[in-house]
C-alpha cells in the first residue's frame, strides 16, 4: 500500500529559478523590517545559478528600495562553485558601492569550506541565525 504526503507548509514561492532540474536554485525574498530584507538561497550555486543570485541581490540595491541591509541566508545551499564566490565577491562590493549592508547567514559545512579555502571569510559579515544577522550592528 503507497502512502501519499501532502507538504502542510508550502514552500516559499521562488522570484527565480533554474531551466532544468539538474541546475536549480531557489530565491525567495521577503521584507525583515524597515530597510531589511532576506533572500533566501537554496540548490546549487554553480556557473549555470550564480547569475540569478546576482541579479536578485543586486535587485536590493536600487535606490528606489530604500534598502539598507540585505541578510543572504545560504544554509540552504547545497553546493557552492566558485563562480557562486565570484557572485558573493561581486554583490559585496555592489553594496558597499550603494551604501547597502550585506551579512551572510550560514553554518553550513558545504558553504563554509569553499569561503575558507578561498580566503574570503573575513570578507563578510557572517552569522549563524537570520535573528543575529538583523540585529548586528
Amino acid at each position: 500500500m503507497s502512502e501519499t504526503r501532502e507538504n502542510p507548509t508550502p514552500d516559499p514561492a521562488p522570484i527565480r529559478r533554474g531551466g532544468d532540474a539538474d541546475d536549480q536554485i531557489s530565491l525567495a525574498t521577503r521584507p525583515a523590517g524597515p530597510g531589511q530584507v532576506v533572500i533566501e538561497v537554496g540548490g546549487e550555486v554553480d556557473m549555470l545559478t550564480s547569475p540569478q543570485l546576482r541579479a536578485a541581490v543586486l535587485d536590493q540595491f536600487a535606490p528606489e528600495t530604500g534598502t539598507e541591509l540585505v541578510v543572504l541566508a545560504l544554509d540552504g545551499v547545497t553546493f557552492l562553485g566558485t563562480s557562486g564566490l565570484a557572485a558573493l565577491i561581486e554583490v559585496r562590493e555592489a553594496a558597499h558601492t550603494a551604501g547597502t549592508e550585506l551579512r551572510l547567514v550560514c553554518t553550513a559545512r558545504r558553504v563554509l569550506r569553499p569561503l575558507t579555502i578561498a580566503g574570503l571569510v573575513p570578507l563578510f559579515d557572517i552569522h549563524e541565525t537570520q535573528e543575529a544577522a538583523l540585529v548586528a550592528t
